[in-house]
């Protein structure tokens, strides 16, 4: 089960001795992926010490036994630590989707409601601002088209953290979240009291570290400019500062009217572009290795329907997983935490079984 250890304990030390070296922090995007990796082979490095101490442990603990009986009693609690750092290690040696320690952009758009789904865009977006900061992560906000009741048609925020460990990366717990989120409950709008069921989509995608990690010909976009705008379709900007770029051989289409400046507005706009490309590759590489992307939890459709926000009865049900919980209120405060991590779990059983 753990023939691949020996090969990744000499990539940890070999990994080591390059990160003593002055000249690799010369090459950022080098140092970052290095940082990276180290991290995460340094879990696998610790869990494997854990799990041979334990072998040692049980191993003296029977030996022991047979000259005094008292080491007896010691046997089956060893033995179940020494079973859960053997499960510990081999789900560790899970391999790792390689994007876990990116940041991301993520993008969340009203679909069927109208003024409702409006609403519960603007909802999800502090669900997951709550969240993030509960992580200690970064939030920019890239990009707003807010709807006249309040909440927004689509807004757009990219989110940071601040660590080298891809288990604990942003792409590695949100990765999860993108799909169709429906919510049930009584809109503002309603004066009969009735429930009603709106849906809001959510779309999250890996940011690129480096731009020449997606290489782009700038023959290929189509930018164009115009006036800003916002509820209602009103003017709130008197100069041409907004930017739509068009990637011509993709057809993706990527609009910033957040900032003032054009040139900010164009900047913003490309980091969304490269994060789109990105996701399309690997849509591309999943698509082409569908055995593997049946192994997966993260649906690669955005048009699935993952979840249920029901507030009459404080539910929240996750549908991949059958995850369901009567906290409703704590999750729009930002503990998504039990959720994702059954969607974490969820994955790794899949892969494991496969």
């Amino acid at each position: 089960m753990f023939e691949s250890v020996q090969a990744l304990l000499a990539e940890h030390a070999e990994l080591q001795e390059e990160l003593a070296d002055p000249a690799l922090h010369a090459d950022a995007a080098r140092a970052r992926k290095v940082n990276r990796r180290y991290a995460e082979l340094s879990r696998i490095v610790h869990a494997h010490e854990v799990w041979m101490q334990a072998q040692d442990d049980l191993v003296a603990a029977r030996e022991l036994a047979k000259e005094d009986e008292a080491f007896a009693e010691e046997v089956p609690s060893l033995e179940e630590s020494l079973a859960q750092a053997q499960e510990k290690l081999r789900r560790l040696l899970i391999p790792r989707d390689p994007d876990d320690g990116r940041d991301v952009i993520m993008e969340i758009k009203g679909g069927e409601g109208g003024a409702e789904s409006a609403l519960f865009a603007a909802d999800l977006l502090r669900m997951y601002l709550q969240y993030a900061q509960s992580k200690g992560w970064k939030i920019e906000l890239l990009d707003q088209n807010e709807s006249d009741l309040g909440g927004y048609k689509d807004v757009q925020v990219a989110i940071k953290s601040n660590t080298t460990d891809p288990s604990q990366g942003v792409w590695a717990h949100l990765k999860y979240e993108g799909g169709v989120h429906r919510v049930q409950r009584v809109p503002v709008t309603e004066t009969q009291g009735r429930i009603h069921t709106s849906t809001t989509g959510v779309l999250v995608f890996p940011e690129v570290d480096e731009p020449e990690e997606v290489e782009i010909n700038q023959n290929d976009l189509k930018i164009d400019v115009y006036r800003s705008s916002g509820p209602g379709g009103q003017s709130v900007n008197t100069t041409d500062s907004a930017v739509r770029i068009t990637h011509l051989p993709t057809g993706i289409v990527v609009s910033m009217q957040n900032e003032k400046s054009q040139l900010q507005n164009r900047e913003a706009a490309m980091r969304v572009l490269r994060a789109r490309l990105l996701a399309r590759q690997q849509e591309e590489l999943a698509a082409a290795a569908s055995d593997a992307r049946k192994t997966q939890i993260r649906s690669m459709d955005r048009s699935e329907r993952i979840r249920t926000y029901n507030f009459p009865e404080n539910r929240i049900a996750d549908h991949r997983t059958g995850y369901k919980a009567y906290n409703l209120d704590q999750v729009m405060n930002g503990a998504l935490d039990p959720i994702i991590e059954s969607a974490i779990q969820a994955d790794e059983e899949a892969q494991l079984a496969g």
